[in-house]
């Protein structure tokens, strides 16, 4: 009998990247943001709960439902063919509900969940203000997320809010406990300096834990602006941008409305659009299966391009 080789998940894909190099892991915002991000090359993306309530015209405050954070996690998933993390805020609710989150993540094709240690009303980790949950109700979260799993490569990320909140030392002890409930990356939020970030990493290796670590190098926070080769440099193997995407795209959005409120023509703008074949292309237009086309009669005006 010839044995086949095993095609590794999407989470094991996910988890290989995570335990060999450091990678940069840009966020999308919807299924086309997905596209462009697996074209331009990267080999995994992040779903960020700050860029997804945006879209939804919300703060990130832990709004969504977990069915909502779901469909569009899973439609997300289903665009592209490199891994997708997804951003689950404080796991929405205890242990029960948690578990039944991993479940539901893994069904809609997701390769990791990230889970936070804040209380809810929860706030960007980047914010003033923020309360933690005790590290035992933390602790009970990842195990309820670890037993969920039915692909044992899918990933589950702890992050401690802890450092901003009561400093390094709780942070440091925190990662360590959520590691030991088996937490499968660690991911210390809110970090204010490159000394920060490697003296958190040199107090994992001292602890013996060698799961890999993710940054967060998002805009106008507390975390200065590193490279994703100084993130390798200090230990890091997972550096996300969760909503540069979405920040440049509604800059740009906002610059033609002015355009076109001002002028009452979007010409000025020309240059700075995807043309038409540009977006097919992104899109695989023409790749789509003929017998969808035949679900239109002739001169169904459903069937145009625009």
């Amino acid at each position: 009998m010839v044995l086949r080789p095993r095609i590794a998940s999407k989470a094991g894909r996910l988890r290989d990247l995570l335990v060999t190099q450091t990678v940069a892991i840009p966020g999308a915002f919807n299924p086309l943001t997905a596209i462009q991000i697996e074209q331009a090359g990267f080999e995994a993306l992040y779903l960020s709960g700050a860029a997804l309530s945006a879209s939804r015209g919300l703060p990130d405050t832990g709004l969504l439902s977990l069915r909502e954070v779901a469909t569009e996690a899973g439609a997300i998933a289903k665009a592209v063919s490199i891994p997708t993390i997804v951003d689950a805020d404080t796991g929405f609710g205890p242990g029960a509900t948690v578990a039944g989150a991993a479940r539901e993540f893994q069904r809609a094709g997701v390769a990791g969940m990230q889970i936070e240690d804040q209380q809810m009303p929860k706030k960007c980790g980047h914010l003033a203000g923020k309360q933690l949950v005790s590290i035992a109700n933390m602790v009970s979260k990842v195990q309820a997320a670890v037993r969920a799993k039915s692909d044992p490569d899918f990933m589950i990320i702890a992050r401690t809010d802890a450092c901003a909140v009561d400093g390094m030392e709780a942070a440091i002890r925190r990662a360590a406990a959520y590691a030991e409930a088996g937490a499968d990356a660690l991911f210390p939020e809110a970090l204010g300096s490159a000394e920060e970030f490697r003296r958190f990493a040199q107090e994992m290796k001292k602890a013996g834990i060698t799961v890999p670590l993710i940054a967060n190098m998002t805009e106008f926070g507390k975390t200065p602006y590193l490279t994703v080769k100084q993130f390798d440099e200090l230990g890091y193997r997972g550096v996300l941008f969760p909503v540069s995407a979405l920040r440049v795209a509604m800059r740009a959005i906002e610059k033609l409305l002015a355009e076109l409120k001002t002028a009452g023509s979007q010409c000025e703008s020309l240059d700075r659009m995807m043309t038409r074949q540009e977006l097919y292309d992104l899109l695989q237009y023409d790749q789509h299966d003929p017998q969808e086309r035949r679900l239109y009669e002739p001169g169904d005006t459903r069937s145009s391009h625009d």
